[in-house]
C-alpha cells in the first residue's frame, strides 16, 4: 500500500510543480482526481486484505471440521471392525459381549448424527460446507478489490503522465478508468459482484 500512495503522492507533487510553473488549472483538478483515486486505492487495499483475512480464517475451520469428520469416521470404522471379531468370536456371543456391541453401536451412531451436540459427522460435513462457500465468497471478493486496485493505480499513473505531458485524453482515460473502478470497488462492498 505504501509505494501505491508513493506513486499518489508523486503524482500531486508534478501536478503542484506543473501549477507554479505554468498556471495550469487542468493540472491542480489532476491532482485532486490523483488524491480522490489515492484514497479509494486505499480503501480497495484495506478490502483485499480483510477478504484475505475472512477467506484465510474461513478456510482453516473448514480444513478442521473436516479433520475432524475423518477422525470420527475412522472411529467408526474402528468400533465397526471391532463389532465384527466379537461378533465371530469361537466362543459365540456372551451377555458381557453382546453389552459390548449394543454400546458401540450406540457410540456410532451418535458419532454419525448428533444434532445435540452438534459435532456428528453429518453435522460436520455441513458445517464443513458452510464455511467452504464463506470461504469462496471471501475469495471473490478478494479478487475483486485486486482487481479495482490495479485499475486505480493505472488510472493514478494515467493522470500523472497527463501532467508531464499536458495530453488531454489521458486525463479523460484516467478519470474514465478510475470512476469504472471506484464503482467497480463499490459494487464488490455492497456484494452485487
Amino acid at each position: 500500500m505504501s509505494e501505491s500512495i508513493e506513486h499518489a503522492r508523486e503524482g500531486i507533487e508534478r501536478a503542484h510543480h506543473a501549477h507554479e510553473s505554468e498556471g495550469d488549472s487542468a493540472a491542480r483538478w489532476v491532482a485532486v482526481l490523483v488524491a480522490l483515486f489515492a484514497a479509494a486505492l486505499a480503501l480497495a487495499e484495506v478490502g483485499e486484505k480483510a477478504s484475505q483475512t475472512f477467506f484465510l480464517m474461513d478456510h482453516i475451520t473448514m480444513t478442521d471440521d473436516y479433520a475432524y469428520y475423518q477422525a470420527k469416521n475412522l472411529r467408526v470404522t474402528t468400533l465397526q471392525s471391532s463389532n465384527d471379531i466379537l461378533r465371530n468370536l469361537p466362543g459365540g456371543v456372551t451377555p458381557a459381549i453382546a453389552a459390548r456391541i449394543r454400546a458401540a453401536e450406540a457410540t456410532i451412531v451418535q458419532l454419525r448424527d448428533d444434532p445435540k451436540a452438534g459435532n456428528g459427522m453429518k453435522q460436520l460435513l455441513a458445517q464443513a460446507a458452510k464455511h467452504r462457500r464463506q470461504a469462496d465468497h471471501a475469495l471473490h471478493r478478494e479478487h475483486g478489490y485486486a482487481g479495482a486496485a490495479g485499475a486505480l493505480q493505472i488510472a493514478i499513473l494515467l493522470a500523472s503522465v497527463s501532467i508531464v505531458t499536458r495530453m488531454p485524453a489521458l486525463r479523460w482515460a484516467a478519470a474514465a478508468i478510475g470512476g469504472v473502478a471506484i464503482l467497480f470497488g463499490l459494487a464488490v462492498l455492497g456484494g452485487a459482484i
